[in-house]
């Protein structure tokens, strides 16, 4: 009976062992068969899927190294390059290729400890002498942003995983710096065309690239950290929003980014489809020629143009708004404060600043605006001759007609975009005398250069705010408002990040279910 008792026993096991070996290789079959991740314990899915983006503007080159292109940042950062630091979707600086960080008191000594194991793209390994050799390449080259990193004394790599930063003088800016392309760590050892070709350490690979039409990227399977959700992305460029449109209809594209702001219209009752947007660090303002031979030189028109707009009127067709602004700095930038009160909408003040000159005098107020804000242009046109003496001529122009026009100093006054998400670029424009604008302000210049002084966060922000609430006084310019990042997706596209997306795509989670 003890013996018939063992026997049944010992089959019970078998049979256990069995039925949990078939389990186990059914749960390993389903698991490839539905693209799934089969290594327990991690929280990345993985698919053999891809995934296509559609934008409208291409990278006039993909070597961010040398060329500010604003498109191939757009593509690549974050994606195919890993930077020193990074930003979150919310432009918080966060760990990229460093994963901690230490600054001296003095605000002169910066110690980051680089992740350990990481390779690039290639198979090479990465370590902190690739990071040195990465920044004394951008300052020997003078690449683009090379001067935000300040008064570099020395860059060193006591060990494979430290990196040391040694300023001359404080920069509060440095962190950020290090999340922009002059940032990015490169491979000594390769050799590459980074006009149509990249050696990263990102989750991505390029695997083609159709100058002006598409960027194909793969998943880099020597990547380290959490693997790519898609094993492919295209970006593909389209010459329209309605060619855009038309693609996401026919399922050609999962994701648009048009350039247009109005896109409920292009949902066109499709219920595959839904709007997406976030925050973004682009403003659109109004910038004055501030020139010795313009109207807008005298701090008295500045300032009654500023009170004759009625901003809010202005920008309520608009579709893009987030949020409305009184001065350079944006919500998502260091030393924002709300500056809208400064100069609330009062066209009786305003004639009676102006009732000083002759209309002779304020002549006929050349108006740039792009093509894509012509409503909104015309709005602001009819606010300064309804309620003001101006005679406003507004040209519609494209954007490389705007940037030589405003380069030239042939404009009274413009409708732009700008941002800043590497720091406070656009607002240190207003130190600067030098710039399109060809403002000057001795109080302002002051302010900014003690703001670049400031040796922690907290003196640098209150430094900065001083320094945007004297150019609001002095009406620099007029800022509108700040810009919605608004995207159009497929609903089952998952892990897309609409903030701050006109400026970086996070791609690494996107895929579909």
């Amino acid at each position: 009976m003890t013996q018939h008792r063992r026997h049944g026993a010992r089959q019970w096991i078998v049979f256990l062992a069995v039925l949990l070996s078939l389990l186990a290789s059914a749960w390993v079959v389903w698991s490839l068969s539905s693209h799934r991740d089969v290594i327990p314990g991690t929280n990345a899915i993985q698919s053999d899927a891809t995934v296509t983006v559609g934008l409208r503007t291409p990278p006039q080159s993909l070597d961010i190294r040398t060329h500010d292109d604003a498109p191939a940042k757009q593509a690549l950062l974050g994606n195919v390059y890993e930077t020193i630091t990074s930003l979150s979707s919310h432009n918080q600086v966060r760990p990229g290729l460093a994963s901690s960080w230490k600054v001296s008191d003095d605000g002169l000594v910066y110690t980051f400890t680089i992740r350990s194991n990481d390779v690039f793209s290639n198979g090479h390994p990465l370590d902190a002498s690739d990071a040195v050799w990465s920044l004394q390449q951008a300052v020997n080259a003078k690449h683009p942003g090379y001067d935000q990193l300040g008064n570099l004394k020395s860059v060193a790599n006591p060990n494979t995983n430290t990196l040391v930063i040694t300023l001359g003088a404080p920069n509060p800016r440095l962190l950020r710096t290090l999340s922009s392309p002059v940032g990015i760590v490169f491979d000594p050892r390769a050799n590459v065309d980074y006009a149509t070709d990249a050696v990263g350490s990102g989750p991505f690979v390029i695997s083609d690239y159709v100058p002006g039409s598409s960027i194909t990227l793969k998943r880099n399977t020597r990547y380290p950290g959490t693997a790519a959700a898609s094993s492919q992305v295209t970006l593909r460029y389209f010459q329209s929003d309605a060619a855009l449109f038309k693609a996401l209809h026919t399922d050609d594209i999962q994701m648009a980014l048009p350039r247009t702001a109005d896109i409920q219209s292009a949902l066109n009752g499709d219920p595959t489809l839904k709007i997406a947007q976030g925050p973004s660090t682009t403003k659109v303002f109004i910038g004055y020629n501030t020139d010795s031979s313009s109207i807008y030189s005298d701090q008295r028109v500045r300032q009654a143009t500023r009170y004759l707009i009625d901003a809010k009127a202005a920008v309520a067709s608009q579709h893009d708004v987030a949020t409305l602004l009184g001065g350079p700095i944006g919500t998502l930038e260091p030393g924002y404060e709300d500056l809208t009160g400064l100069f609330p909408h009062d066209a009786a003040k305003a004639r009676s600043m102006l009732s000083y000159f002759s209309t002779r005098y304020l002549g006929t107020v050349v108006f740039l605006v792009p093509e894509e804000y012509q409503d909104l242009g015309n709005a602001i046109a009819d606010q300064l001759q309804s309620d003001g003496p101006f005679t406003v001529q507004v040209q519609v122009v494209d954007h490389a007609t705007l940037q030589q026009r405003l380069h030239e100093g042939k404009y009274t006054i413009a409708l732009m975009t700008t941002g800043g998400s590497a720091g406070t670029n656009d607002a240190s424009t207003f130190a600067d005398a030098d710039s399109v604008f060809r403002y000057t302000n001795a109080d302002a210049q002051r302010q900014y250069a003690e703001a670049l002084a400031a040796t922690n966060n907290a003196d640098y922000e209150n430094r900065l705010k001083a320094y945007a609430k004297t150019v609001s006084r002095d009406a620099a310019a007029d800022w509108l408002y700040e810009k919605e990042d608004r995207i159009l997706v497929k609903a089952k596209l998952h892990g897309y990040e609409s903030a701050m997306s006109d400026e970086r795509l996070a791609l690494q989670q996107l895929r579909m279910q």
